[in-house]
Formats: C-alpha cells, sequence, structure tokens
C-alpha cells in the first residue's frame, strides 16, 4: 500500500484524532495540529470532504474506511499496517469520523499498539450523537423533559444484541448511530417493550455538514420518513421528547440559506 521510506531509525507515534461530525470548524486545535504535523494521514469514511482539504498536499493520506459491507481494507489488516508504519519511523494521524472512543474502534487499535510498546495518544473529538443533535436545534438533555441520554450503535452483522426492555424504560433521549438500515427493528422492538409509539424522534443525515437535512416525527414512522426522503447515511436517530424542541431551537442554515432543511411531519 505504501512505498514510502522513512530515513531516521526511531519508532514512530501514532495519533488517534477524532475528526468530529463533519464541519471543519468543529475539529479541536490539536486534531489539526496532528494533521498538520502527520507523516501519514489514514482517514476514515465519515471524514468530510471540507476536513479532508485540510490535509497538507505534501502529506500522504489514504482511505482505509468501512461501509456497511464494503470494507477497502479489514480491521486486523488496518491494525498491522499501523503497527508496521509506526515501527518503521512514521508518526501517524489516523483520522475518525467523531470521536475515536465512541463507536470508532480507536481502544482496539490503541490496545494493539501498546502492546508492541508503540507511543499513542487520543485526541477526543465532537461525537455525531451530541454534534449534529445541537446542530439540528435537539438538546440531547433538556430540564423538565430529559435528564440523561443514551448513545447505542445500530450497527451489527446480523442482529442488534440489545437490551431493548431497559431502553425503552429509560424515559430519557436515545441516541442510534448508524440506525438507518435497522429503524423497522428500532421501531418495532422499542415499542414492543414499552415505548409509546407516538413518541417524538427525529432523522439527521450528514449532520454538521452543509448538506444537513433534519426530519421530525414519531418513533412509528420513521421508517416512512426514510423512505420518503431518501435518506442516506450517515443517519442518526433520535428518540425523546426534546425532539419537540426541534422546530423552536432549528438554527443551522437558517442565516444563510445553506442546503439545510427542517421538516415536521405528523404521525
Amino acid at each position: 500500500m505504501f512505498k514510502l521510506v522513512k530515513q531516521d531509525s526511531g519508532v514512530g507515534k501514532v495519533s488517534l484524532v477524532g475528526a468530529g461530525p463533519g464541519d471543519a470548524d468543529l475539529l479541536t486545535i490539536k486534531a489539526l495540529r496532528c494533521i498538520q504535523t502527520a507523516d501519514i494521514i489514514l482517514y476514515d469514511r465519515l471524514v468530510s470532504e471540507d476536513i479532508r482539504s485540510l490535509f497538507p498536499a505534501s502529506t500522504p493520506a489514504f482511505y482505509v474506511g468501512k461501509a456497511m459491507g464494503n470494507h477497502c481494507i479489514p480491521q486486523e489488516k488496518l491494525n498491522e499496517l499501523l503497527v508496521e508504519k509506526a515501527q518503521k519511523g512514521f508518526n501517524i494521524c489516523r483520522l475518525k469520523g467523531g470521536d475515536p472512543f465512541v463507536f470508532g474502534r480507536g481502544g482496539e487499535e490503541m490496545l494493539v499498539l501498546k502492546q508492541v510498546g508503540i507511543e499513542v495518544e487520543v485526541v477526543p473529538g465532537v461525537t455525531s450523537g451530541i454534534g449534529a443533535a445541537s446542530y439540528s436545534g435537539i438538546p440531547v438533555t433538556h430540564r423538565g423533559l430529559s435528564q440523561a441520554c443514551t448513545f447505542v450503535t445500530a450497527h451489527a452483522e446480523k442482529t442488534l444484541n440489545i437490551d431493548w426492555q431497559a431502553l425503552a424504560r429509560l424515559n430519557h433521549t436515545l441516541v442510534f448511530y448508524m440506525g438507518l438500515s435497522k429503524l423497522p427493528e428500532i421501531h418495532q422492538q422499542l415499542v414492543a417493550h414499552g415505548l409509546a409509539a407516538d413518541t417524538p424522534a427525529a432523522l439527521i443525515e450528514n449532520g454538521c455538514r452543509k448538506e444537513q437535512r433534519v426530519f421530525t416525527g414519531t418513533v412509528s414512522n420513521l421508517e416512512q420518513l426514510a423512505k420518503q426522503y431518501k435518506l442516506q447515511t450517515p443517519t442518526l436517530v433520535v428518540v425523546g421528547q426534546v425532539v419537540e424542541l426541534a422546530e423552536s431551537l432549528h438554527w443551522f442554515g437558517s442565516l444563510t440559506n445553506e442546503n439545510s432543511e427542517w421538516t415536521q411531519l405528523s404521525a
């Protein structure tokens, strides 16, 4: 994959860097510094074009992302690649969408690196469950509506290994990552375990990007919304009373007429 040659004999360092949910302005100063000083950048599918435009032209950058059913490089091979290049003296920016430790497999990569004695650091990023919700006018907690929030990954090879009964009874905000293909199961399981079918819910497509779209409805019509408006990944699912604030607090794009959209549909 690489034909780079590092001249010095020292061992390199790996930075597991959170790129945030898409808006380049949400990068931390440390994340930008890592991007600018790395010898190699390895980036995921959810790293936006705006962020990729900040990569130095002289720095080799390689796509190592994963989509459902399409991994350009298996995780095990990626782990080996990180070890190999760091041992050859390269300083690597391993750039991930959102936060490396929130459904980002950063912990797995860090364990492998530390086991062979490679220096590694974590640079936290804004996770989409907070960033995309905020850009949609949906506070994940709000006095009188929700005192807590639970993040859930809806990504699974076959079935979701989730305690649906516990989720349905929490009575606070639920945020499902990578949930677009699992909308029927999310609806059916939550309602079957006691959540009201008319609980407010939202779908946020391309959160924190200029093409962001937000659709609100109820748990019962999420699948209908996704089909009607032909939503694509990445789409975040938010369930809870806080979704009712989306219209009142909607702000992103409203002043600049960017391609953000807010749609209220009744159940």
